[in-house]
């Protein structure tokens, strides 16, 4: 039984597949992530990734197979979906007329937060932007709306969060902060999957991981392995990728 095989599926698929018109962006792939993964989708721009976040958060529908999140289908019941998971999406698009503040409310009260203001307050510190509440979110930096949708994605303490480029945004200091708090979290029981191709982050923060490459699964396994292999991340992804170029 392979490690895929033998956690508890917190997301799970099979033979996922979406297609947009001609162009298959995901090409029957078949994942299962356990409990307590901080689980990294891997592959270069274009490969997928985003595409299969949308499919697993609900957002758009698959073409075929299947794919439950926390023990929910995502085609019957996407806003069951939505509503127990975190979702940081690739590009951050808090709402522009809103400052940062009122979106966090706003937040409060589609996800019925008790004490979200409190809760705010702990977020505005711990990102280092409490400076900026009640700046209009269109008036915000880019490094600053990431800031407020990582704190949208995790105020309400979700057991799953799904991150598309969770650090592409952020300066050094802040990028460590974040992977810090992201390790934390999952040794807490709760469960991460981030899509990237930045490696040196994958292979830095995740337990799993797989590669994707122009819509196909090309394998799935776990840092670990690797490291009992002698082999880095980089290069055992680049290895892998300029093969399937090849094919």
């Amino acid at each position: 039984m392979s490690f895929m095989e033998m956690k508890q599926g917190i997301i799970v698929t099979q033979g996922l597949m979406k297609q947009f018109g001609d162009v298959v962006a995901v090409n029957n792939v078949s994942v299962s992530i356990g409990q307590g993964e901080l689980f990294g989708l891997l592959g270069p721009n274009g490969s997928g990734k985003t595409t299969m976040i949308k499919m697993l958060t609900g957002q758009i529908r698959p073409t075929s197979g299947s794919a439950t999140v926390l023990g929910l289908d995502v085609k019957k019941d996407p806003i069951g979906v939505r509503e127990r998971v975190g979702i940081i999406p690739e590009q951050e698009t808090p709402p522009s007329f809103l400052s940062a503040t009122e979106y966090l409310d706003f937040v409060g009260e589609v996800r019925h937060i008790p004490d979200v203001q409190k809760l705010a307050d702990w977020w505005f510190d711990f990102l280092d932007f409490g400076d900026k509440r009640d700046v209009l979110c269109k008036d915000l930096s880019r490094g600053t709306r990431q800031k407020l949708m990582f704190t949208q994605a995790f105020i309400h303490k979700p057991t799953l969060a799904l991150i598309d480029e969770p650090l592409i945004n952020f300066d050094p200091i802040m990028q460590r902060k974040v992977k810090d708090y992201l390790t934390e979290y999952v040794k807490r029981g709760n469960t991460i999957f981030i899509s990237t191709h930045i490696l040196e982050i994958a292979e830095e923060i995740c337990s799993g991981f797989a590669i994707l490459h122009k819509g196909k699964l090309l394998y799935t396994g776990t840092v670990a392995e690797l490291k009992e292999r002698d082999q880095h991340l980089d290069d055992f992804f680049l290895s892998l990728v300029e093969k399937d170029g090849h094919v």
